[in-house]
């Protein structure tokens, strides 16, 4: 069964300290997690001087990257429901002196997105909230023309390799993955509310 966002909160509270070395660890398993995250922050096709919000940042592990693409001086927002990830995620910016790095705790149901985006992403949270509809719709209306909506997350695969997520889901169950996120379809989302989407 899918966790409420409390559940979520207090799981990724208990993991906060953690999280970085094991989700690391899935290179043992052939994950590239970097990769897939370098090649959602080049999907943004953001330019220097947009403004981006990361939905679900957590520790900040993409927080680097994404200011990278859009220079220092561009404001770059993540937002996360959990205190303890942000605490990290807070660590990471002083220690790098990021000083256009927003770090909000807010549930995403209820984030309210500044207009005039360059670009949103979220990488392997949005499915964690049951309000993601509400949450693609509303930072697609916060868009410029240009701006892109990103999203990195898992679903379940669609060739013979299917018969193996019974077995590969209890290392995903650690992050609050269940079965049950795979009737979330984030992609579904951005095609009601996004022009021009794309599934890879």
């Amino acid at each position: 069964m899918a966790l409420t966002p409390p559940e979520v909160a207090q799981l990724y509270r208990r993991r906060a300290q953690r999280y970085d070395i094991t989700a690391n660890l899935y290179y043992l398993l052939g994950f590239r997690e970097w990769a897939y995250r370098r090649k959602a922050v080049e999907a943004l096709r953001v330019r220097p001087g947009d403004t981006l919000v990361e939905v679900g940042c957590g520790t900040g592990l993409n927080l680097g990257l994404l200011r990278r693409a859009v220079g220092p001086h561009a404001a770059v927002i993540g937002v996360d429901l959990t205190e303890d990830m942000l605490d990290i995620a807070r660590r990471r910016v002083r220690k790098h002196g990021w000083s256009n790095v927003q770090l909000l705790h807010q549930n995403a149901a209820q984030y309210a997105f500044p207009d005039g985006l360059g670009g949103i992403i979220s990488t392997f949270a949005l499915t964690l909230v049951p309000e993601f509809d509400s949450v693609i719709q509303r930072g697609a209306e916060a868009l410029t023309p240009r701006g892109r909506w990103v999203v990195l997350d898992f679903k379940l695969p669609t060739t013979g390799a299917r018969w193996l997520v019974p077995f590969l889901l209890p290392l995903f169950r650690p992050f609050g993955v269940t079965l049950d996120l795979a009737e979330r379809r984030p992609w579904a989302s951005l095609a009601r509310h996004v022009s021009n989407v794309t599934l890879e």
